[in-house]
């Protein structure tokens, strides 16, 4: 089944109707012909909405419509097109505490609570850290053709130590980049490189 993935942080701004619903033909610029929308193409499959709380409201009220309605407008038509498809979304923000500021739609963030699930960030899943790095070590190994590392005990008490500001993504990429650079196979605390960035305790 299709999976779509919509990165509300980098649908074009003026656009976010015809990137979603997709446009009728000559209904916007350039737009020569029909264009099947993000939404559409995952029928029958799963949409990822990435950073949900970055939607514009207006877009965001659309969106509640298709929800409830299970059917879009493309931009410029007339006909309802129905559609199915399971909806997730993610986001960094606190939306409960969006929603009085205006920033999110009430009935949007109800709407979409049938199942939350808080992650909590890496600096508090330190159970998971660990197992984490030695997947993301893996992984490099594999795509780079390079040997595969191993930590020291040295090495993984400066990863449980070290509070990981940028999340999991500094963790993958601190990984990705001991496997180009490390001298041996097996990493020593000094190789992290955790304590040179200013403000943060190696």
């Amino acid at each position: 089944r299709p999976f779509v993935v919509i990165d509300c942080t980098t649908l074009p701004s003026g656009l976010v109707e015809s990137a979603l619903f997709g446009p009728e033909a000559g209904a916007v610029t350039g737009a020569t012909a029909r264009k099947i929308g993000l939404l559409e193409t995952a029928a029958g499959g799963t949409v990822l909405f990435d950073e949900i709380g970055d939607l514009p409201l207006e877009a965001q009220a659309k969106l509640l419509r298709v929800l409830q309605e299970r059917q879009i407008h493309r931009v410029g038509g007339i006909e309802p097109i129905p559609v199915s498809f399971r909806v997730v979304a993610a986001t960094h923000r606190d939306l409960s505490a969006e929603i009085p500021q205006g920033r999110f739609r009430e009935d949007l963030w109800f709407r979409l609570q049938g199942c939350a699930l808080a992650l909590p960030p890496l600096r508090e899943r330190k159970s998971d850290l660990l197992p984490l790095a030695r997947h993301f070590l893996e992984r490099a190994a594999l795509k780079h053709r390079r040997p595969r590392l191993d930590l020291s005990a040295g090495a993984e008490e400066a990863l449980l130590r070290h509070p990981w500001p940028g999340n999991i993504r500094e963790l993958e990429n601190k990984m990705e980049w001991l496997t180009l650079m490390a001298a041996g196979t097996l990493v020593q605390p000094e190789e992290l490189g955790l304590a040179e960035r200013p403000g943060i305790p190696g």
